[in-house]
């Protein structure tokens, strides 16, 4: 996500539909360029092979650069040190921190799907939207390896270098943090993300497989402002606005870059397209 598949709020845009064009551009200055490609963090199985711009965007790169270092976030170890950061302190349940209402709506769901809530007492607000959402997702079928640890796998294959935007320390203090204060809008948004997934999947399936930002926004991200801003601004506009200078830093250096971010950070107000393009960037679809 990659924060364990893109804290899976993001990780429900999903899914692929036969399509002519993809979310992959071509950045560039008067004398330099990269690519950026939108990701997707949890695939099915029949959503290979990937659109062919993929493929070209990453044969022209000499770097490939994701979120974070892939090879890291997907071994045991990160795991491990991910659940220790993740939980509750002693003594603390989430009964305790959410809502009696908000905590009665995840018993319910939890118990329609044969799920004890106690699985998860002493489970953080962030990895339990996490863990919910992943469990939906299976539920659905969508269990294959995503764009990122496709491609990393790739560049690993062909001795690319592989570079990232933030470091798995930088992810784990993210995620640990994420939704202090507002535990509650963290739950509902994840209910509310779940119960719409089965319906949202083949819009935005659809939108991201040609590139269509203003639909993928007006799916994933149109009411997700208005409903959780504070959620949002964590989880997207402010870890975007981070990488704007890292990212232009890469146009400027003499290798070519191959960038892969979650979809929905290059949709919407506060994409990092939108920054790019706003700081007098040329931003060509492939």
């Amino acid at each position: 996500m990659t924060l364990l598949k893109k804290l899976a709020v993001i990780a429900s845009t999903i899914y692929i539909s036969q399509a002519q064009a993809a979310s992959v551009w071509k950045v560039s200055s008067d004398t330099d360029s990269l690519y950026i490609g939108g990701t997707i963090h949890v695939l099915a199985k029949e959503d290979y092979p990937l659109p062919k711009e993929y493929d070209q965007a990453f044969k022209l790169a000499d770097n490939v650069v994701f979120e974070t270092d892939m090879s890291v976030v997907n071994s045991p170890e990160f795991a491990q040190k991910m659940m220790g950061q993740m939980m509750l302190p002693a003594g603390t349940t989430i009964d305790k921190i959410l809502k009696p209402t908000t905590y009665a709506a995840l018993e319910t769901h939890l118990t329609a799907r044969g799920i004890p809530i106690q699985n998860f007492a002493s489970f953080k607000p962030s990895m339990l939207a996490i863990t919910l959402s992943m469990i939906e997702l299976q539920i659905l079928g969508l269990t294959s390896e995503g764009v990122d640890l496709y491609y990393s796998k790739a560049a690993t294959g062909q001795n690319k270098q592989q570079l990232w935007l933030e470091t798995p320390e930088q992810q784990i203090e993210f995620l640990s943090k994420l939704g202090q204060g507002d535990e509650d809008a963290m739950i509902e948004y994840t209910l509310k993300d779940i119960a719409k997934m089965p319906t949202m999947i083949d819009k935005l399936r659809k939108a991201w497989r040609v590139g269509d930002m203003p639909a993928l926004a007006e799916v994933g991200i149109k009411d997700f402002v208005v409903d959780y801003p504070e959620i949002y601004r964590d989880l997207l506009v402010t870890r975007n606005n981070n990488w704007i200078p890292q990212i232009e830093n890469m146009i400027k250096s003499k290798p070519v870059e191959f960038i892969m971010v979650g979809a929905l950070h290059l949709a919407g107000p506060d994409s990092v397209l939108k920054a790019l393009k706003a700081k007098g960037y040329k931003i060509e679809k492939l």
